[in-house]
């Protein structure tokens, strides 16, 4: 018997010479297609980790260097999960082992040993008889602590060894001296770190009463699943429609059927209140996947699902990822948000991964909002995806009032207060009634920024071309919000050592103070980046506001979206310009989207709601349509202007960015990358059509001491395009000291 030649991908390899590479399995190691193993790699034969791709009949005339180990077998890549690396590294351009690392949770980055949680037992080996008989026995046992524990074993049986060692103040190497011995034995139990478990335990099983327009879309929804077919549904309902109910009856049938499913939420915000309904509903068969878990969680998750033991899995962007053998639905709730396009390597969207899914396993993909994304509703619109509508509020409850303020007058008439006339008694009002309030404001921090009144500058960040926000606490701090840097109030300017600075605009610590001194015993509760940083922040925060223990909830974005809150009757929007006016196409949209869902956020219980929205650009078409919540009107009118500028959905956005600590290096990079895919356009891909714009800075030129250049192309992202920013990409950029990235389609242009 002779060694087998196998062709495997190495994961830690850079993008130039990411290929499959040929080794030797040895005679009496097995490894199957998906297995992980290490290999000597690079002239210095270091041990990298890689795929089985399948066996090779590789130039008889090389010299072929022998697999090291191969990983256990749990840890091997089954057909679909190769499948789904393949997809990432071919539509996301990023290296296989990019997309392996994506896939495959981070305990198994590097490789085959298992981080499991255990619970260890200790156990007499002789019965309470024979162990009352030797503890009499003169000298057969001499230590006191042995005596101890072998006593209170034959007292009370088997115990677990870290209790045993606290109540009776004896070590491990005690107990280990006894199972020398043969006195002892210990065994292990595998512990399933699930912080989710105490909710499963509350079991609702009730019935689910669909209304008429429910019943409606759920049986649409119930002929695409029947079909057996990868189908796709966009289930377009206003705020407060019932759309989960909708969901949950779906997923009933799914699981019914022995099929599992994935219910995607976009943030961590919104994971407590939906996991709390799923938990309930579906008990141990529910596993959890966000990026707030530890480690040992998310490990413990994913082993659970690999194993069959689960039939839902709801989570954030990761949980597409979910290794279901038997999918048969996913659902991406409020699929309009940004958090589901991801701005590390492979830059992926979610709702592309999980049509690719969908598509594997034929399966039903459901994509919900009040708000659909441009790309979501075009696609309704021509028939690609099945449009669902729910017009109406559930339950008789409809939409809240929404009224403008012009915070123009309000200056005018002097009033210099972050806070409207108009909203501030409507919060009076709201409290006297024992109702709730949310209040939202797109800004964190006390002021925005510092500028001096000598010479006009801004305090900006030394190592980001952006301005440091001021936050206070501790004596008041300048902070930026793109690396941390953090540094005192300064006493004079920086650039002109003028003593006059003042401060600019207000964020959410501003406004904080401000209701604090104007609403008397009212209670406040913040929520942004600095109040809810982790999981049990965010679960703290809107529990206690769940209960009724605050009148009002301010905050960033974490406020606006997927909350139900019945005693909320009042909304309001400090300033709705932030973000309108910047430099991207998508700015109108995400201003809509942002304003229709706050203001959905009031009214949900059948008391009326009332949505306050301040501005200084009242006869903005964007503001304006927000306020009827007329979705179909904004599409309409905006589809238009995105058709005749050939942006998405009518084209794609390709994004090159060479990033270097080297301004000029950066520069240069993206100057050659042009002149590069000038002389290809002209050549071997002449019948390519494709607009190539800049170089140019970033939008935030410096990062973390990295400057950054782009070049942005327009283009449709087919074959022949991948083939060409493939080339692109494979210029051997780290040869230069240049780090170059590809975003398809990203958030920001």
């Amino acid at each position: 018997m002779t060694d087998t030649p196998i062709s495997v991908r190495v994961l830690d390899v850079p993008f130039h010479i990411d290929r499959p590479f040929d080794y030797l399995l040895p005679h009496g190691v097995h490894a199957k297609r998906g297995s992980l193993v290490r290999v000597p790699f690079g002239g210095g034969n270091r041990p990298r980790w890689a795929v089985v791709m399948g066996e090779s009949t590789p130039d008889g005339s090389l010299s072929l260097k022998p697999v090291l180990s191969v990983a256990e077998e749990g840890y091997a890549l089954s057909e679909k999960t190769l499948g789904l690396c393949s997809f990432l590294s071919e539509r996301y351009l990023c290296t296989f082992g990019d997309a392996v690392r994506t896939v495959i949770p981070h305990l198994l980055r590097d490789g085959g040993t298992p981080r499991t949680a255990t619970r260890v037992w200790c156990e007499a080996t002789l019965s309470p008889e024979a162990t009352v008989t030797l503890l009499a026995t003169k000298g057969a046992l001499r230590s006191e602590a042995h005596k101890k524990i072998l006593l209170h074993l034959a007292t009370h049986g088997r115990c677990e060894r870290a209790s045993l060692c606290e109540s009776l103040g004896v070590n491990t190497q005690q107990i280990r001296a006894l199972v020398e011995k043969g006195y002892l034995r210990l065994t292990e139990d595998e512990i399933i770190r699930n912080p989710y478990a105490e909710l499963a335990r509350l079991r609702d099983t009730s019935p689910i009463h669909l209304s008429r327009a429910q019943t409606v879309a759920f049986e649409t929804l119930l002929g695409l699943y029947g079909t057996h077919k990868p189908k796709g549904a966009l289930l377009h309902g206003v705020t407060g429609s019932g759309k989960t109910k909708i969901m949950l009856s779906m997923i009933d049938r799914v699981i019914a059927d022995g099929r599992q499913v994935i219910m995607m939420v976009p943030e961590i915000a919104l994971t407590p209140q939906t996991v709390a309904i799923f938990c309930s509903r579906y008990g141990e068969r529910v596993a959890v996947i966000h990026s707030s878990l530890s480690l040992g969680e998310r490990f413990d998750a994913w082993r659970r699902i690999a194993r069959g033991d689960v039939d839902l899995v709801i989570g954030t962007r990761s949980a597409v990822f979910a290794p279901l053998e038997r999918l048969g639905l996913i659902i991406l709730d409020e699929e309009h948000e940004h958090t589901y396009k991801s701005e590390q390597d492979p830059k992926y969207h979610t709702r592309e991964v999980a049509a690719f899914r969908a598509g594997q396993d034929d399966a039903l993909l459901i994509l919900a909002s009040a708000t659909p994304s441009f790309e979501s509703y075009y696609k309704a619109k021509r028939g690609d995806y099945t449009l669902v509508p729910l017009t109406e509020r559930y339950g008789g409850a409809v939409l809240p009032t929404a009224e403008v303020v012009d915070m123009r007058t309000e200056l005018r008439t002097g009033n210099l207060s972050p806070i409207s006339r108009t909203l501030f008694e409507g919060l009076e009002e709201v409290i006297e009634a024992d109702e709730q309030a949310i209040l939202f404001l797109n800004r964190r921090g006390y002021h925005a920024s510092l500028q001096c009144k000598n010479c006009g500058s801004v305090l900006t960040c030394p190592h980001c071309s952006v301005a440091m926000t001021h936050h206070t606490g501790g004596g008041g701090r300048l902070l930026c919000h793109l690396c941390g840097h953090r540094e005192p109030v300064p006493r004079e300017c920086p650039t002109c050592h003028g003593t006059h600075i003042s401060y600019i605009g207000f964020g959410t610590q501003k406004v904080e103070g401000e209701l604090f001194s104007t609403l008397g015993e009212a209670k406040v509760l913040r929520m942004d980046a600095d109040t809810a940083t982790a999981r049990a922040d965010y679960e703290r925060l809107l529990d206690t506001f769940r209960a009724g223990e605050a009148n009002v909830l301010l905050g960033t974005q974490m406020v606006t979206k997927g909350h139900d809150f019945p005693r909320v009757t009042l909304v309001g929007v400090l300033l709705a310009d932030t973000g309108m006016y910047v430099n991207d196409f998508r700015a109108s949209e995400r201003t809509f989207s942002l304003l229709t869902q706050v203001i959905g956020r009031a009214g949900r219980a059948g008391a009326p709601g009332r949505a306050i929205i301040q501005t200084y650009s009242p006869q903005n078409d964007v503001i304006r349509l927000a306020q009827a919540q007329d979705y179909v009107a904004f599409y309409e009118s905006e589809i238009r202007l995105r058709e005749e500028l050939c942006f998405p959905p009518f084209c794609d956005i390709v994004q090159l960015t060479f990033s270097s600590p080297q301004e000029g290096r950066a520069r240069e990079a993206a100057d050659r990358c042009l002149a590069r895919a000038k002389e290809l356009t002209e050549t071997a891909f002449s019948n390519l059509p494709l607009q190539i714009f800049g170089p140019m800075e970033a939008q935030v030129y410096k990062v973390a001491e990295q400057y950054r250049i782009r070049l942005v192309c327009k283009c449709r992202w087919n074959r022949p395009a991948r083939e060409l920013f493939r080339i692109l990409l494979s210029e051997g950029w780290e040869k230069h000291r240049v780090a170059v990235s590809i975003d398809v389609n990203p958030l920001h242009t």
